[in-house]
């Protein structure tokens, strides 16, 4: 199993998906037939069309899963699975309603490539509990697409001493989901990004990540890293 997650489809001064790029073309070596989900966004014939522009520069020829007309079959003969970012919860609502949970986990798992950012990052979690986004559906279920088997909080922001903000912080709330949860955190900063190959989870991008266990002091994490072991249960 091969799982590309990436913080942030655009980095401060950058392109859409200029920051990955290289990183992008090396994972999909191989990959033929290769299927975009847009279902983060309400703008989905928007949002593909983007999507497709910035692929064809790339070199790769593109399919949106939204204007195929059979979703699941098209999950089945793909080579590779893109799943954009956006909000969460709209698109796992998407994912549940059309059925393609288990399509997407069977095929991963089969080998197919799987590239998820932001929101596409956080439903490869076992569950979605650790987004920072707004609930703005109603969902059946948290549960996500298990692909790993510990939490993501991507976008992730350190704690600013000068700030008079008088909310919590990111990393209050993890420690909040901790109380009730045993699953690891990566909070995943903007400009990182997760190369998972079987066991092997790879911290990699230009900045890095801070890793939550219950029970322990959070670690910090820079590229290139190794962090298996730290976010295991």
């Amino acid at each position: 199993m091969k799982v590309l997650l990436v913080s942030n489809s655009t980095v401060y001064g950058r392109g859409y998906l200029d920051h990955v790029e290289e990183e992008i073309t090396s994972f999909l070596t191989g990959a033929g037939r290769f299927l975009f989900s847009p279902f983060a966004l309400y703008d989905r014939n928007g949002y593909a069309a983007r999507a497709k522009t910035r692929f064809t520069a790339m070199g790769y020829s593109m399919e949106s899963v939204h204007q195929t007309d059979n979703p699941q079959k098209a999950i089945e003969q793909t080579e590779a699975i893109f799943i954009g970012g956006g909000n969460t919860f709209q698109l796992l609502k998407a994912l549940q309603d059309l059925d393609l949970i288990e399509a997407i986990q069977r095929r991963v798992k089969a080998g197919v490539l799987y590239i998820g950012s932001s929101a596409g990052s956080n439903v490869a979690a076992p569950t979605i509990k650790t987004t920072k986004d707004m609930p703005i559906v109603q969902l059946r279920s948290f549960d996500a697409l298990g692909l790993v088997q510990f939490q993501i909080n991507l976008h992730y922001l350190d704690a600013n001493p000068t700030s008079e903000h008088m909310g919590e912080t990111r990393e209050e709330r993890i420690l909040q989901f901790l109380e009730e949860n045993d699953t690891p955190v990566v909070g995943l900063r903007e400009g990182a990004w997760l190369l998972v190959e079987g066991d092997s989870v790879m911290l990699k991008g230009s900045t890095g990540a801070r890793i939550f266990r219950r029970g322990c002091a959070p670690v910090a994490a820079a590229p290139v890293m190794q962090i298996s072991a730290l976010v295991e249960r």
